[in-house]
């Protein structure tokens, strides 16, 4: 089969590999739809993955055509979504069944093969099957969507209350929407490219102010604050989120927020996070509490977060494929994550899709 692996940093080759074997409790899927998570740039081109070499690629979505065991043949032939967190099964956390937070976890596409590939084996409890409704793209979708849910139930909310949302990649414009449907109507959102703005008031409806603070870098960053709090009295907001990940945007929720309010670390650090000492006194003084959230529940239940997402898709509150801003065919894949590193042109989700069902065979990407 066709692969694209990663056998060193910086390093991906697009090369035939032996299709997976598969041990018991495992499935084979052939993907049909995957997408390009932010984290996939810094793991190809500057960190490396767990080992070498590791086919990367987690959000993912198929059809399982495989499996080892007999007892597990029913699911040959469903349309399925991945799971990509691997949990041990053993370890006190999972044993309270809350597998995101596991000890020992594998994880597919940086532990091991993941969904850049033709073909991947994934554990049959790491599937989750799809309604006929589902798009393979927006199946694709899951994992971030999961992601965004799992950090907005973290907090504890009000429909009373007011939001600051600092970054809009993909996690950031889904937790707008959650939000909305957790009854939040007025959130100050702060991006650094109009687009963001745009796709925003075009997914999430309600009350939506938007902040266009220029590059992530630049001095405008720190006026966002002054916005937020003119806007609200000076009083701030009630819960202030952070997508992105930087030490001016954590610094930022914690400025905007009303005294007892709550701030949400969401997205993945870019480096070590430092405070200033003027920032941790609010932490203190203001008696703020900060949360921390991490990937998804999954666990068979129809509340944990993935079944919760599919719920809220099929009922038509949750837009999924609307973030897809580039579709490239699997040939293409290094293009799509030139375009999402470089980002020389708007992007939000970048999609890697099968070419028969997508028609790009046709088009110049």
């Amino acid at each position: 089969m066709k692969a694209y692996v990663l056998n060193g940093i910086g390093k991906l080759d697009y090369m035939d590999v032996p299709a997976p074997e598969l041990k018991s409790g495992w499935a084979l899927v052939k993907v049909k739809a995957a997408g390009i998570c932010g984290s996939d740039i810094p793991r190809i081109f500057q960190t490396g993955t767990y080992h070498f070499p590791t086919i990367p690629g987690h959000e993912f979505a198929g059809v399982v055509t495989e499996v080892c065991d007999d007892k597990d043949r029913e699911w040959i032939g469903k349309r399925v979504g991945i799971f990509p967190l691997i949990p041990c099964q053993e370890c006190f956390v999972c044993r309270s069944g809350q597998y995101e937070m596991c000890r020992s976890y594998d994880y597919l596409g940086s532990r091991r093969d993941g969904g850049f590939a033709e073909y991947a084996a994934v554990p049959v409890w790491n599937l989750i099957e799809l309604p006929e409704e589902m798009s393979m793209e927006a199946a694709a979708m899951l994992e971030p969507a999961s992601v965004a849910l799992h950090a907005v139930r973290r907090l504890k909310l009000t429909p009373n209350d007011t939001a600051a949302l600092y970054g809009l990649g993909t996690i950031g414009l889904i937790v707008a929407q959650w939000l909305r449907m957790f009854g939040i109507r007025k959130v100050y959102a702060v991006g650094h490219h109009p687009k963001h703005g745009e796709m925003m008031k075009k997914t999430a409806s309600g009350d939506y102010a938007y902040y266009n603070a220029g590059s992530p870098k630049s001095e405008m960053a720190e006026d966002s604050i002054s916005w937020i709090m003119e806007n609200t009295d000076r009083e701030g907001v009630s819960v202030a989120i952070d997508c992105a990940g930087t030490n001016e945007t954590l610094t930022n929720c914690l400025n905007c927020v009303k005294p007892g309010g709550q701030v949400l670390a969401v997205g993945n650090p870019k480096g070590d996070m430092m405070l200033d000492q003027s920032s941790y006194w609010k932490i203190l003084r203001n008696q703020i509490r900060l949360t921390g959230t991490w990937n998804s529940s999954f666990c068979h239940d129809r509340e944990d977060d993935w079944h919760k997402v599919i719920e809220a898709y099929g009922k038509g509150e949750l837009c999924l494929t609307d973030f897809i801003t580039h579709r490239f065919a699997f040939a293409k894949l290094k293009k799509g994550l030139l375009t999402a590193r470089e980002r020389t042109v708007y992007q939000n989700k970048i999609m890697i899709v099968n070419e028969e069902r997508c028609g790009l065979k046709k088009q110049s990407q």
